[in-house]
């Protein structure tokens, strides 16, 4: 600081001396420079410490932010790491994934063909009861219309054939094994 100021002097008399100024005065010149000196000192004195207090704090502050930054940086690095990975990986992902649905698909697919057969089976074995009950049902009422038609024809027969001298022996006749057995 002192040489700018002994530099700033010199050119402020040269300066003086060329536009024909009287020669400075270096009494008053030095009572000024004392007293800035003082100044200077008493400001040190009483300031200095807090501004080295400042300053040192200031800079373990900026060293703390710059390593801070430094940890930023590297945890940023890394995920970005991570991601050009996922990146890098991803179409054999998607091909895993891919593999895998086409897997599970193919398994749902059997798993319903199965069941649409174990569907059709029982279908067919209800059909098949169905048509055997159907078919017994028209059995029987094949047997109870033959017999019911057979049993007209006979009593048709009978009623030509028998008089009814005949027909009321035959009814005392089945009446008297009935009661009596």
């Amino acid at each position: 600081m002192v040489p700018v100021l002994a530099l700033t002097l010199l050119f402020a008399v040269g300066a003086q001396a060329s536009e024909g100024h009287d020669a400075p005065r270096w009494g008053d010149f030095g009572w000024r420079v004392l007293n800035f000196i003082i100044f200077a000192g008493i400001l040190w004195y009483f300031v200095g410490g807090l501004a080295r207090k400042f300053f040192s704090g200031r800079r373990a502050r900026i060293s703390q932010e710059l390593q801070d930054l430094e940890t930023r940086r590297a945890d940023a690095q890394k995920r970005l790491d991570e991601v050009e990975k996922r990146i890098s990986n991803l179409e054999s992902e998607r091909k895993a994934i891919l593999d895998e649905s086409l897997t599970q698909a193919e398994s749902v697919k059997q798993a319903i063909v199965e069941e649409a057969k174990r569907q059709a089976e029982q279908i067919v074995q209800q059909a098949r009861r169905t048509a055997e009950n159907e078919g017994r049902t028209m059995l029987a009422e094949v047997r109870a219309a033959i017999a019911d038609e057979i049993v007209d024809a006979a009593e048709k027969v009978l009623a030509e054939k028998l008089t009814p001298a005949e027909h009321e022996k035959l009814i005392t006749n089945s009446l008297n094994k009935v009661v009596l057995h």
